[in-house]
């Protein structure tokens, strides 16, 4: 079978193990169903995300200009304390941030290779967690808006990293910590206009099982702008990556715009 599109992220859902999907225009594709079998992944070309056009893509499956322009990529996104939408002061769309700026924010602790601090919309739980490969994840506050998860965020990145470590995440590295008893610390380093919406007796801790025969030892990243054509057998996914018996790892996301051509 043959499927050619767009990359975008793969889609999940939240089964035991995690189930992927890769969706293109006109078909989709299960990929757990490819554990254990050889594929072949061809590189066609670009396609911006943002404006359809064949350009080459710069970050985030945005072309150059639309990564500079289109807010959906404001600097909001990466660094949250950055929104202003809830003061009615406009990055790129005021409309836009708006939308997605003032609705309800968690910032939580996951656990993918050590434990680390992070901000989703409470809309994206758990999808988030699957999407860095968290084993473990607990909410620790949910706020009506980005700022406020931003600068909690911020408060507590002086204790827990903020960002995962993929090789450790890939290969199985993971820290052993209690992630209920770590959030019960955290109330005195949280800012004082969130404190409000800390809750000692919440608890909900998710656990996430991916679908990994193998994990490899070392891994090597593949790039599709320097290896067109990849061939392997595969053996896991796990985050947005897809792992192969060789040692290989493929990041779906941070090859979204690329076309492909994908043999199994």
């Amino acid at each position: 079978m043959t499927y050619e599109g767009v990359l975008k992220k793969m889609q999940t859902e939240f089964e035991n193990p995690i189930q992927y999907y890769l969706i293109f225009q006109d078909s989709f594709l299960n990929v757990n169903q490819l554990l254990n079998k050889n594929i072949e992944i061809n590189f066609v070309g670009y396609q911006c995300l943002n404006c359809g056009k064949k350009k080459k893509i710069f970050r985030q499956g945005f072309c150059y200009d639309c990564f500079y322009s289109s807010p959906a990529v404001g600097d909001w996104i990466m660094k949250p304390e950055l929104s202003t939408a809830h003061l009615g002061i406009q990055d790129r769309d005021l409309a836009y941030e708006e939308k997605v700026q003032l609705q309800p924010h968690i910032v939580y602790l996951a656990l993918s290779s050590e434990v680390k601090v992070g901000v989703t919309r409470n809309t994206q739980v758990p999808t988030r967690w699957i999407d860095q490969g968290a084993e473990k994840a607990i909410a620790i506050v949910e706020v009506p808006n980005r700022y406020l998860a931003g600068i909690t965020e911020v408060a507590l990145k002086n204790h827990f990293a903020d960002k995962t470590n993929w090789r450790k995440m890939l290969t199985n590295d993971i820290a052993h910590i209690d992630l209920i008893e770590a959030r019960s610390k955290l109330e005195q380093l949280i800012p004082d206009e969130v404190r409000e919406y800390f809750h000692l007796e919440k608890n909900d801790l998710y656990e996430m099982n991916y679908p990994v025969l193998e994990y490899p030892n070392k891994i090597n990243s593949l790039s599709l702008d320097k290896t067109p054509n990849f061939k392997g057998k595969l053996t896991g996914i796990k985050g947005q990556y897809l792992i192969f018996e060789d040692g290989t790892v493929f990041n779906v996301r941070s090859s979204e715009g690329y076309v492909v051509r994908i043999d199994v």
